[in-house]
């Protein structure tokens, strides 16, 4: 697995280390869920909205708020995703979320969400190939 993590600027690493600073969490789910919060300032600077750090979960309901674009609603519908399955409404599919600007960082969000089935292949060929 790659040791660094790819951030899409400056604010969007500070933000990423405040937030799971925050939080005391250092799992899968907080990785994935703040860093792919993070890559816009808008899901940035409604967090509060987003996610609800008293009871530590999600807050679905913002997908609705006139906050939103369709930008920061790709980004907040695969953080939710990644966080617990959330797809209440079916669209959550890679189809719907990935047709736009920020589908290299959610790629980065589903490595640190997934990081045991994605680990960077060895240089040795499968023993197909041999």
């Amino acid at each position: 697995m790659k040791s660094e993590i790819r951030f899409k600027d400056r604010e969007h690493l500070a933000f990423y280390n405040k937030v799971l600073k925050q939080t005391r969490k250092d799992d899968p789910y907080h990785k994935a869920f703040f860093y792919v919060v993070g890559i816009s300032s808008d899901t940035r600077n409604n967090i509060q909205k987003i996610f609800d750090f008293e009871e530590d979960c999600i807050r679905p309901d913002c997908i609705n708020d006139g906050w939103q674009t369709s930008g920061t609603e790709r980004i907040t519908r695969l953080a939710f995703n990644l966080w617990n399955g959330w797809n209440t409404d079916g669209y959550a599919t890679p189809y719907d979320l990935f047709d736009c600007e920020f589908a290299p960082y959610f790629m980065e969000g589903i490595r640190l969400r997934y990081p045991e089935y994605c680990r960077e292949l060895e240089s040795q060929p499968p023993k197909w190939e041999r």
